[in-house]
């Protein structure tokens, strides 16, 4: 396997996850190594597309456009820092490239905002679950990904991934609810379709 891996690769999916050291891709998705093309950051963000392309943009470009991955994950986790810090109101200015990264899931917490909470662990929960949701949105914002979902061939996925039991909770597009992708394993955020026609 190695040998070949030494000389090329072609992952299926861009897998997009938090940084956080509980959260391995490749064990969550019990693939080998070569199967996946990995992005990890602090919260599991994707700044929308701008003019000066940073370094999540420049991969989802190339696992897209160069490696055709034909599916994408975003996957946020149980417990995360980064979403936890954002749900209660943490001040950052201690950290302040952190603080400023956070600022691209200002949607996300906008969303969350308005919803009613019981307690600090539930509103970062669904915080967790509404910043996968956001970065889909902003995923579909770069130019390699919409033309991938024009010509039919990318699908996306939003997972919620929980570090205690090890389910994985997925979200469904056509419900927007987020289900346990063991009993749906087909359920995507946004499916295969038929190529848009010129």
């Amino acid at each position: 396997m190695f040998k070949q891996l030494a000389t090329q690769q072609s992952p299926r999916t861009l897998f997009i996850s938090c940084s956080d050291s509980r959260l391995v891709p490749e064990l969550v998705t019990q693939r080998e190594p070569g199967d996946l093309f990995v992005i990890r950051n602090a919260g599991n963000i994707v700044p929308s597309y701008g003019p000066e392309p940073g370094g999540v943009s420049a991969s989802v470009e190339y696992a897209v456009a160069a490696l055709r991955v034909s599916d994408i994950v975003i996957c946020g986790h149980s417990n995360c820092g980064a979403m936890t810090a954002i749900a209660s109101c943490q001040c950052m200015d201690h950290m302040p490239a952190v603080s400023h990264w956070l600022r691209y899931a200002d949607s996300a917490r906008v969303v969350n905002e308005a919803r009613p909470h019981s307690d600090l662990p539930s509103k970062a929960a669904a915080m967790v679950r509404e910043n996968v949701i956001a970065q889909l949105a902003n995923l579909q914002t770069h130019p390699s990904v919409r033309l991938a979902l024009e010509e039919g061939r990318i699908a996306l996925h939003g997972w919620v991934y929980d570090i205690e039991s090890g389910s994985i909770a997925a979200f469904d597009g056509a419900t927007r609810q987020f289900v346990p992708l063991a009993a749906n394993p087909r359920v995507c955020a946004i499916p295969l379709r038929q190529p848009t026609a010129a």
